[in-house]
């Protein structure tokens, strides 16, 4: 499904097991921005339909998790789940984007930066979640 995009913004999520980083795009949908880190705590979906609402977003980009060699595994299976969640209670299209190396390459980006560990820690999800939304705006 085809979106119109022009006023909306994305958001970006990296789905991990006890944290979900989000990431948020201009108004233009040319940059994606890290935003927050949610944990896990069962809710969730509430602080993320809040950022929908808050920020008018129009489409929800969700890393999907393959194998280095293209295989799908469990994690794959938890993000599809949460996906559907997301469909039940918040009203806009998610779409997936191939994650692999995300978050590799938001470790390196943070290192070369010159973040400490301690500093990396907290970020790293909300940044992938960045590369993440960056992948979709390149296809817009």
């Amino acid at each position: 499904m085809r979106v119109c995009l022009e006023e909306m913004r994305i958001l970006g999520l990296d789905v991990g097991e006890r944290r979900i980083g989000v990431a948020i795009s201009d108004p233009t949908n040319t940059i994606a921005q890290p935003l927050i880190v949610i944990e896990r705590d069962g809710e969730e979906l509430d602080r993320i339909s809040e950022i929908v609402k808050e920020n008018e977003v129009g489409e929800i980009v969700m890393g999907y998790p393959r194998n280095m060699d293209g295989s799908t595994g469990a994690m794959v299976e938890k993000v599809e789940k949460f996906a559907g969640e997301i469909s039940k209670h918040i009203d806009v299209p998610v779409v997936f984007i191939d994650e692999r190396l995300s978050t590799a390459e938001a470790e390196r980006m943070m290192i070369s930066a010159d973040l400490s560990r301690k500093k990396r820690k907290k970020s790293i999800d909300k940044v992938a979640a960045a590369i993440i939304l960056e992948g979709r705006l390149r296809r817009i």
